[in-house]
């Protein structure tokens, strides 16, 4: 990032589930200037909202309602404010999780469905490893990423299935193609998990933080 520029400053949210400091590390990585945040207060002077969900969808509800940290998001994204969701981070901004019967955050509709079992589709749940992603238009989001080729880390047991598909960011294929990434206005949302080793997970936080200085 030039150095003309002033480090976005990321409001990483911390619900209380799992080490998350790998995750502020790789937004650093990558220029932001990138913190933990625990209440909505916190995250009063940021850039940009970052939803790195860890850990059983239930929990993750409950803990968010706990703190207020639910309502930040529904407001954050309904102001479009920049806003970026990881894994769990993605799946809670729908209606409906199978895991657990639960009710996400409900922001955009659609429901998180479980993969088949492996009785049924001769592949393993959950989704574990490397896997490329599709899309159809090439944008600040995708500069250095190359559609259905670049490989990306995935670990989960379900997948979201969102009513609109115009929010499609990403596509890919597990069995059968599968959203692994939604885009509405400033709000990214990512099934795969991306950390300082990963390359290409790297080059897509860079891009988003691109769209924020843009």
């Amino acid at each position: 990032m030039s150095e003309s520029r002033k480090s976005p400053k990321l409001a990483v949210i911390d619900y209380g589930m799992g080490n998350l400091r790998s995750v502020v590390k790789a937004w650093q990585a990558v220029g932001a200037d990138a913190s933990l945040i625990q209440t909505p207060e916190e995250a009063e002077s940021a850039d940009a909202l970052v939803f790195p969900g860890q850990g059983a969808i239930v929990d993750t509800m409950q803990l968010l309602a706990k703190t207020g940290l639910d309502q930040l998001i529904k407001d954050w994204i309904e102001q479009d404010r920049p806003f970026f969701g990881i894994c769990l981070g993605f799946q809670a901004l729908f209606e409906f999780s199978e895991e657990g019967n639960t009710q996400g955050l409900g922001i955009f509709e659609g429901s998180v469905k479980r993969f088949p079992n492996a009785s049924e589709t001769q592949l393993k749940v959950p989704h574990m490893g490397w896997n490329s992603v599709r899309f159809q238009e090439d944008s600040t989001l995708t500069e250095g990423i190359t559609s259905g080729e670049d490989q990306f880390y995935f670990v989960h047991s379900y997948y979201v299935e969102p009513k609109n598909k115009a929010l499609h960011l990403f596509e890919t294929e597990y069995g059968k193609p599968f959203c692994s990434g939604i885009r509405s206005g400033n709000c990214v949302a990512v099934q795969s998990r991306n950390k300082t080793q990963q390359v290409k997970g790297l080059q897509l936080y860079s891009n988003f933080l691109k769209t924020i200085n843009s």
